[in-house]
């Protein structure tokens, strides 16, 4: 299952330079996992500053 940021998020940006396949992108309000690119490798999860990204 993809990882989902939530409304948590506060657009630092730092998830989506992480990610090894581009999986994430700036949408309305905070960042977007796309769940079909999503590896489930946990880069993003990893490096986010407020824990806005679970599995």
């Amino acid at each position: 299952m993809a990882y989902k940021i939530s409304d948590e998020c506060v657009s630092c940006g730092a998830c989506a330079s992480e990610c090894p396949v581009g999986a994430i992108s700036e949408g309305a309000g905070h960042y977007e996992i796309d769940p079909a690119t999503c590896l489930d490798c946990g880069s993003c999860a990893a490096v986010c500053p407020t824990g806005a990204i679970e599995a």
